[in-house]
Parts: C-alpha cells; structure tokens; sequence
C-alpha cells in the first residue's frame, strides 16, 4: 500500500506546482495558451496525487505517508513532512481550490507569465503549510504564501491595489517576526523545531522545564530577573499574533476586506478559502498543542475575540454597500465560528467534569467549518469576478432584476449564499451545528451571544440576493449574458461539494475525528 511506500508523494504534490511555475518561466510570454495550460495541468497533479492520499489516508493511523531525512544537521533540522486529520481535509481543499482559481483568471491577457507563475508558487507554499512539520521549512512555505499573493494584488488589483497590498503584506509580515522570534527562543531552549517534537515536550511539561532554565540562563548572563511564566506567554503571543493576523481575528482583521476588495477573482477565492485557513490551521498545529498552558490561562481572553469576530464581523458586512466588501467582511465573521470551536476545546465549565465528546464536536466542527468556508467562499467571490467582468461595478444599489436576464447566475449565487448562511442540507450548516452543540454546554454565554451573529448574517445574505438579483431591472444591464460554460463548470465543481458535504459529511468528519480526539484528551490530562 502507498502509505508504507518510499514514494514521497507529498513532496510530489507540494512541489508539482513549482515545477510548473519552472516550466512557465522557460515558455516565452507570448505564448499565453501554453502558459495556462502548463499551470493548470501542474495544478492538476497536485489535485490527482491528493485524490489518491485521501483514497488511502487512514484517520486512526496518526502521521500518514511521512518522509523525514536530515537536512541540516548542525541545527537538528530534519526535512518532515506527513499528514493527519488535521491537515488532511485542507490539503485537500487547496487541491480543489487551485485549479479552479486558475480557471476562474482563464481570461487573464495582461501579463499572463508572470500572474500563472505567482500562482504555482503560492499553490506551493499553501500546501507546503499543511504538509510541512518542521518549523524551519514550514516557515518557508508560509512566507512563500505571503509575497506571490502581494504582488498578484499590486500588479492585477483594482483602483487601490497599492494600498491594499502593503497592508496586507505589512500586516502579515508583522505576524511573521512575531512567530519567528517565539520559536527561535523555543529552539535555543529545546534544540528542537519539529511540531511533533515540541507537542511531546509541551505535554510531558519537558518544554516548560527547558523555558525555565534557559531563561536562568538568560538571567545569569545579563543580571535580569525575567519570570519564566511570563516569558512563555510573551513566546505565545508573538506566536498568536502571526496566526491571529491569519485567520484574521477581531481587532487584527482590517487588512481583510482591503485586500479582497482590490485582488483579482482567482486571487481573492485563494485567499478566502486557503490563505485564511493557513491562519486557523497553526492554532490547531501549534498554538493548542506547544502552548496548552498559555492557551488554557488566557482562554477567557481568547473566547472574546472569537466572539467579537463572530458578532462584529456580522455587523461590519452589514454596513457594506460594496459587494465583494460585503463577502470579504462574512468570511471574519465565518472564521469567528470556526475559533469559537477551536477555543471551546480549553474552555471549562462549572460543575461538570467529563465533557470530552462536546468539545471533539465543537473541534470537528471547526475543522470542518474551515473547509466548508472554503467551498462556499471561494464560490461567492468567484460570483462577483462573474458579475463585476459584466458590469464593471461593485455597488449593490446599481445591480437589481438580475435573475429575470441571468437566470443561471441568480440560481447558482442563491445555492452559494445559502451554503454561506449554513441553511441545512448545504454544507454550511454541518460545521456551524456542530460548533454550536459543542460550544452551548460548556461556554453558554458566548455560545448565546454568537448567535446574533447567525440571525445577522441571514440579514446581510438575502438583502445582497434582494438587490443583485429581485426587484426592477436596471436598463444599462439589459445587454448581459449569462454564465458560460467555463462559468459552469467552475461553480458545478464547487456546488457539488455544497450538497455533497451537506447531505454527506461523514468522510470528512471522520478524517478529522481522531486528530480532535487527541488535542482534547490533550486538554483533558494537563494538570492530571
């Protein structure tokens, strides 16, 4: 079987863009057809070899389908890469979302070279991210997710793609000095940059213990005095920030909507279904399992901010006039829940002691929350590019009537903000129950409150849906056509996974079971 071959299929699926983008730097720029069709086909590869890594994957198997070989061993840095249930599923989602994305820019002429090749090295880094268990190479694929998405907003963006652009890479490069400064303290502690490694020590209380003596050390050497509690929760934060940014959570969210707003279409469907997640993802990779201690000690604080996201999230979407602002602003609110789900996993309640199987639900529910935002996130904002490459507008006020000319696109944009509200038999709704039934018995007050922002979310969708598709038909828009094939069959390839998650979700869910049984007993035995 493939999981106990020496093939390492995963450096073939991480890596196969990146040849692509080697073959599309030595075709010449004049050749757009082959540019396009090398990069989808590289990206096709990537998807094919996924689809087989899913077939065989084994959720109860723990790491599957490792490779490790030293690499540099002066540092004990090891080349790590694997799978488990919480990367698995978006793997997988970036595997979809990539071809796609790349169909969706088929139109693309104004320097097709280079905009093919910034995706290929972005699909690298993105799947670099959830393979990688090493902190020295997964710190560059994450960074190589970061400058390709910077340049595809600076060059291909809107009216303010400038602005945009060096927000959204000041933002998350501000993050990335945080998290790289906490782990080069925890690598002078331990010696060691494996994920896997660092969870062992968290949990055995070995990584506190060497925290503790290197700052001795520190204090030794330099006639400090500083407390080595403290000192872990400064390596926490720096570390939160650079996922926090991410995700992004309330208050670190505003470069958001700025750099959806102004990216092209395939841009903002990778960055609302992948490079968000790549946020979420490090919590459940690193945060949870290397700062447990930290985490637990400031839960209420991170509770809050899950909250805000949710809520004020909801409320910002509803200020929008701007329709891919509006969409940008549910995918804060959206990624709140999937927090809310993650955090509910430290959370304790009063008087009651055992409850495991709720926080794995609100667990599973975040993860597959995650790849569900992807799916209908990725459709939404494909909607607009659709919408917007007509029109040449965003403002929701100047669309109306449009299902009575575009009855396709009406149809296809209802079934994608119904998957986005979590309406039950769509996808939406699987991640956002199971966040909520796992959350209620343990953090009732949060759980109440972040209901609000579900009822508002319903308010913001169908109002979008009242004013882009019902009421009086704008007569400038009488000309328009509807989808095309291409356009078809994007959003088919996305509505399929809508229906198939949403009357289906058990492969998904369990994929992720075991990997969330394992960070909750985590939780469960700290003190014990």
């Amino acid at each position: 079987m493939i999981p106990n071959s020496s093939l390492p299929i995963l450096s073939l699926i991480t890596f196969a863009p990146l040849v692509g983008a080697v073959l599309v730097l030595v075709l010449p720029k004049d050749s757009k057809s082959a540019i396009k069709l090398v990069s989808l086909v590289a990206s096709l590869v990537s998807l094919i070899l996924t689809h087989y890594v899913w077939h065989h994957f084994d959720p109860n198997a723990g790491l599957m389908f490792e490779e490790r070989s030293a690499w540099i061993p002066a540092m004990n840095v090891d080349y790590h890469l694997a799978v488990d249930g919480l990367s698995m599923t978006m793997v997988l989602l970036t595997a979809i979302i990539m071809p796609l994305a790349l169909l969706a820019s088929w139109k693309q002429e104004g320097n097709v070279k280079l905009f093919f090749l910034l995706f290929l090295l972005l699909e690298t880094g993105m799947l670099g991210v959830f393979t990688a268990l090493n902190f020295f190479h997964w710190f560059i694929f994450w960074e190589l997710g970061l400058i390709p998405m910077f340049f595809l907003i600076r060059i291909w963006g809107a009216e303010d793609r400038t602005y945009a652009s060096f927000k959204f890479f000041l933002y998350t490069l501000a993050g990335s000095v945080g998290m790289l400064l906490a782990f080069a303290f925890i690598y002078l502690a331990t010696n060691s940059l494996d994920f896997i490694d660092l969870r062992q020590k968290a949990a055995s209380g070995e990584l506190a213990i060497a925290l503790g003596k290197f700052v001795e050390s520190i204090n030794t050497h330099i006639g400090m005095h500083i407390d080595p509690t403290r000192f872990a929760s400064l390596l926490f934060w720096g570390t939160f920030l650079g996922f926090a940014i991410k995700v992004p959570i309330w208050p670190f969210h505003t470069w958001l909507p700025d750099a959806h707003t102004q990216a092209p279409t395939g841009g903002s469907m990778v960055l609302a279904a992948i490079l968000l997640k790549m946020g979420v993802y490090g919590f459940l990779r690193i945060v949870l399992p290397i700062f447990p201690y930290q985490v637990q000690a400031h839960i209420n604080v991170l509770l809050f901010l899950a909250l805000a996201s949710i809520v004020f999230g909801a409320y910002a979407a509803l200020a929008q006039t701007d329709f891919k602002r509006l969409v940008a602003y549910s995918s804060v609110n959206h990624m709140g829940y999937a927090m809310l789900g993650i955090f509910v996993t430290v959370a304790t309640a009063a008087n009651v002691a055992d409850l495991a199987n709720e926080k794995a639900a609100a667990l599973n529910g975040a993860i597959l929350q995650m790849f569900n935002h992807g799916i209908s996130s990725a459709a939404l904002f494909f909607l607009v590019g659709v919408i917007y490459e007509r029109t040449h507008t965003r403002k929701l006020e100047e669309y109306g009537g449009l299902r009575k000319i575009m009855p396709i696109y009406a149809g296809v944009l209802g079934i994608s903000m119904f998957s986005s509200l979590g309406l039950p038999g769509l996808n939406g709704f699987v991640g956002e129950f199971l966040v909520f039934k796992g959350a209620f018995p343990i953090v009732p007050l949060v759980s109440s409150l972040a209901t609000i922002g579900l009822v508002i979310t319903g308010v913001f969708l169908l109002g979008m849906m009242q004013k882009v598709c019902f009421g009086p038909l704008n007569e400038k828009w009488k000309g328009l056509t509807d989808m095309n094939t291409r356009e078809i069959c994007i959003i088919a390839a996305l509505m399929f996974f809508m229906f198939w998650i949403g009357l289906y979700p058990g492969p998904l869910l369990d994929a992720s079971n075991k990997a969330a049984v394992q960070l909750v007993d985590l939780f469960q035995n700290l003190g014990h």
